[in-house]
């Protein structure tokens, strides 16, 4: 399992142990994820700014307005032609100045929301959705759970 980690923001400090929480998270979630893989899996994981995560969020949801965080999964639809040696699952993007509002806002630390936000995104990832009740009732008990394990109340 690999997880990448790329920071493309400046407005937030990162810090190697933000890195670490976030690449944890990451592997948690797909542990507890019950799916299996006949392979290795890469998973990004992208930092951005809030004008950043608006344009994505304008461009491939149409909406227009900054959000935590984006999930783009690399495994829908078809397969495309070959085995690859690594599955690319795709991509979470995560706005750390948002992370960190909503840190204050619900008064935990910024490493509690970006475990969460990371979690949420790889679920994400890994086609869990939160529209209807049911599924969101089941999505909601993994990010716990996750969180759990990582020690993070």
């Amino acid at each position: 399992m690999a997880v990448l980690v790329s920071n493309l923001q400046k407005e937030v400090p990162v810090s190697e142990e933000l890195i670490k929480m976030a690449e944890k998270a990451a592997i948690e979630a797909l542990g507890l994820a019950e799916k299996s893989f006949d392979q290795e899996v890469e998973i990004s994981i992208v930092f951005v700014d809030d004008a950043y995560i608006q344009r994505l969020n304008y461009q491939y949801r149409n909406q227009n307005y900054p959000t935590d965080v984006l999930s783009f999964a690399l495994q829908e639809g078809e397969e495309g032609p070959g085995e690859e040696e690594i599955l690319l699952l795709g991509d979470v993007v995560i706005s750390l100045p948002r992370a960190r509002e909503q840190s204050m806002e619900f008064k935990h630390s910024l490493f509690r929301e970006v475990a969460y936000l990371v979690t949420h995104g790889v679920l994400h990832l890994l086609g869990y959705d939160h529209q209807e009740e049911p599924a969101r009732q089941i999505m909601r008990a993994k990010e716990e759970a996750i969180l759990s394990k990582l020690n993070i109340p």
